[in-house]
């Protein structure tokens, strides 16, 4: 299947293992919830049903703090769906309270740990050039 969008995460590349799974988690759920891109439920041969997942594949690249604050202010000039985690969240265990830390910050004092991304194919293509998949 060919899609005209492209979603990826970008991770801060100094994370632990448990927070790149959380912010991962986080930063995906945010443009799942909103883009439209969740497909069909699975359905095993024996009739147990699943939950759908994204029909895209999502890549998921490494970026240094300074890099993901330039990818970010870009992609805001763009036409681009955008998610943050940051990392204050770390220390927050409700969206109450993540949205209020996320508020006690001006978007350049922002301490990011990642972004997600989901935009036009070539434009997404174009600003992540040269930015390392995730390893």
């Amino acid at each position: 299947m060919n899609f005209d969008t492209k979603i990826k995460i970008i991770l801060k590349n100094d994370l632990e293992a448990w927070q790149e799974l959380n912010v991962t988690a986080f930063l995906i759920s945010g443009i799942a919830g909103t883009q439209e891109i969740i497909g069909q439920p699975y359905k095993d041969k024996s009739g147990i049903s699943y939950l759908p997942m994204s029909q895209q594949p999502i890549m998921i690249h490494s970026a240094s703090g300074e890099e993901l604050k330039n990818l970010r202010q870009k992609a805001i000039t763009k036409d681009m769906a955008i998610s943050i985690f940051t990392e204050e969240l770390f220390e927050t265990y409700n969206d109450e309270d993540n949205r209020a830390s996320v508020a006690g910050f001006l978007t350049e004092e922002l301490h990011l740990a990642g972004i997600g991304l989901r935009g036009k194919k070539n434009q997404v293509d174009r600003l992540l050039k040269g930015v390392p998949l995730h390893r």
